[in-house]
């Protein structure tokens, strides 16, 4: 039985739940805005992969270092463990690359809808890998969500005739997440979130490195603003966004997170408006408002 609060009225699990929730919308938050610093990255899409992982590994050393200790005993890092951990950097280190790649061949909007998707897979796959219970209001919550970011992108049909390979691409990277999400929801229960950020992220970086330097070549940014845009993609979205959304799935099941995750598109939406002039019309508000209203219904499950 949980222990009584201090002040006598709400339940210690309660608090972690509504903390968690917080954190969860600021990550998606943060790293919805990742669109437009790979569209400003001055290298190519792999090779921004591999610097927003690098230079994120400097603010994770530095993030909660007491948080390790106080988890190293129920999880000791033998064999099996650490394959583990190395797995969800594995699933992350495609999701971005497809995702980063699949920007630059489409646009913001529909490459972010689309990776967007991923809580349909999420949703699936943990009914059919661990018999995750899913509710009627989940579901109406994740229809109502998916059926907003349709709306955003301006209707099925740009989805239906508009199969570019950025597309594909992307859905690809919805894949990829989804995947990731799973992991992360079912180690977040035994390793701390800075345990599992370091590992993921050195995984996927130790993946990227030699696939950008043989695909693209060129690796390194020319100019202080081009070290500056990557500083933003690994800090602000990757340390940032990716730790709070880690910290989440220890209070929130992995299907409810992954929906609240589609406030992305709505973000990305609205800073591609601002900063990289793609238009943001009626179809797209609204849409935006058709996820944040399903994001509302589900939260009530």
């Amino acid at each position: 039985m949980p222990k009584p609060s201090i002040s006598g009225t709400i339940p210690p699990q309660a608090q972690h739940q509504r903390w968690a929730m917080t954190m969860l919308i600021a990550g998606g938050i943060a790293i919805g805005s990742s669109p437009i610093f790979v569209r400003l990255s001055e290298v190519g899409p792999i090779a921004t992969s591999f610097w927003r992982l690098a230079l994120a590994m400097f603010p994770l050393f530095m993030f909660g270092a007491g948080e390790r200790r106080k988890l190293q005993e129920r999880s000791p890092f033998n064999l099996i463990n650490c394959l583990q951990l190395i797995l969800p950097g594995i699933f992350i280190a495609a999701d971005l690359g497809a995702w980063h790649f699949s920007l630059h061949l489409t646009s913001v909007a529909n490459a972010t809808l689309l990776m967007n998707l991923a809580p349909i897979f999420v949703s699936i796959g943990a009914w059919l890998l661990f018999r995750m219970r899913i509710s009627g209001r989940l579901i109406a919550g994740l229809a109502i969500a998916i059926a907003g970011v349709v709306v955003l992108k301006g209707g099925v049909g740009e989805i239906v005739h508009e199969q570019s390979a950025g597309d594909g691409i992307a859905l690809l990277s919805a894949v990829f997440y989804a995947g990731y999400i799973l992991l992360v929801g079912r180690l977040r229960s035994r390793f701390s979130t800075r345990c599992i950020m370091l590992w993921s992220t050195a995984t996927a970086a130790a993946i990227s490195l030699p696939v950008a330097y043989f695909m693209e070549g060129r690796i390194l940014p020319m100019t202080i603003h081009g070290w500056l845009i990557l500083a933003a993609l690994a800090w602000m979205t990757h340390a940032a966004g990716q730790s709070m959304i880690a910290y989440a799935l220890a209070y929130l099941a992995p299907s409810f997170s992954s929906l609240t995750l589609m406030l992305q598109p709505v973000v990305a939406a609205l800073l591609a408006w601002v900063f990289l002039t793609e238009p943001l019309g009626l179809m797209q508000a609204i849409g935006g408002m058709i996820v944040i209203f399903g994001i509302l219904i589900a939260r009530g499950d």
